[in-house]
């Protein structure tokens, strides 16, 4: 029954589910291992950054993007859709400091990207964005880990995993998650819950490391720095 209603975005099954937003999870669980974890003075996020193909431009596309000085994205799932929603992301946060003369809250900015993906749920002639985003920010030095799915739904974290094998990933988390950790206790336990899932060996080619530190600002680990942490 399922089936006559599964290339319908904007029609209910008779069991109440929007079919296509289902296929976009499934495609954010196809996707390459994202985690995230809140730290006492930081916010981390990793993920696998496989090359294609040897000959492969490694560093001219970028898993984990910053949005604002103090916030970074990071996505489990399709790479074309999330950055269309980097764009967008950036254009709010600049809109919101244009506006108000001071930065944009973490909170905010997830709340406005949640109402953008939730457009692309009930609009004819679109499809879901085949991506789930882990958004963290640093807001008057207090951490913040956010989640927001396909659906719109957003909600915040204190670790969490995406993609491939996302569930082992999160049990993972509930053992060696401790909310008193520092950052790069964070950014150890991070790259060991990666490493439950990663195939091959891990490097610091293949590996992407985003943090928010607690002078309030976004950086993306440098090579060296990846190496020095495995």
């Amino acid at each position: 029954m399922t089936e006559r209603y599964s290339f319908s975005l904007t029609t209910f099954s008779p069991s109440g589910k929007l079919v296509q937003i289902e296929y976009a999870l499934a495609a954010v669980a196809a996707g390459a291992p994202t985690v995230g974890i809140k730290a006492k003075n930081g916010v981390v996020v990793a993920t696998e950054k496989k090359a294609k193909n040897s000959l492969y431009e490694q560093d001219s596309v970028h898993k984990i993007e910053k949005i604002a000085d103090h916030i970074g994205m990071v996505y489990s799932g399709m790479g074309p859709d999330f950055r269309v929603l980097v764009k967008r992301a950036r254009k709010i946060a600049m809109q919101y400091e244009s506006s108000y003369g001071e930065a944009i809250p973490t909170g905010q900015l997830v709340q406005r990207v949640g109402a953008v993906m939730q457009e692309y749920t009930q609009s004819g002639g679109v499809r879901p964005f085949g991506v789930s985003l882990l958004i963290m920010g640093m807001d008057d030095g207090k951490p913040t880990l956010w989640q927001c799915d396909p659906s719109g739904t957003f909600f915040p974290w204190k670790a969490t995993a995406l993609g491939k094998n996302h569930i082992n990933g999160k049990t993972f988390l509930e053992k060696r998650f401790n909310a008193d950790q520092e950052l790069d206790d964070a950014i150890h336990v991070a790259i060991l819950t990666l490493k439950e899932s990663f195939e091959g060996a891990m490097t610091e080619e293949n590996v992407e490391i985003g943090i928010c530190n607690d002078l309030g600002k976004f950086v993306r680990l440098s090579h060296n720095e990846i190496k020095d942490h495995l």
